[in-house]
């Protein structure tokens, strides 16, 4: 049985450079294992339509399903901030590119 090495490009925080990144703002890729991709808005059907969109953007880049460990709402109810916090529970390897950069190896 022989090895396969896989060649990863990352940005500083360990995530692929053309991973789609969530488009407001507000929203971010967070830094843990099973990484949260948080979406923030003070309405929460937005917030799930731009954590849906994002998702679909991400797994149409990854060219699979992504892999969710869970999915988290709660709220924020300080002085300016947004009131709900959507966050999706992603695995790391998936956002690194990792079944692109096999896909591509084997090729």
């Amino acid at each position: 049985m022989t090895e396969q090495t896989i060649h990863l490009e990352l940005d500083d925080s360990g995530l692929a450079p053309s991973l789609p990144a969530p488009a407001n703002p507000r929203d971010q890729v967070q830094d843990v294992p099973y990484r949260p991709v948080e979406f923030r808005d003070d309405d929460l059907p937005t917030a799930l339509e731009r954590c849906a969109g994002w998702l679909r953007q991400a797994q149409e880049w990854l060219g699979e399903p992504l892999d969710i460990l869970a999915i988290h709402l709660d709220y924020d109810d300080r002085q300016g901030s947004p009131y709900y916090d959507v966050k999706v529970l992603c695995n790391e390897e998936d956002l690194a590119g990792v079944p692109i950069a096999l896909r591509n190896s084997s090729k």
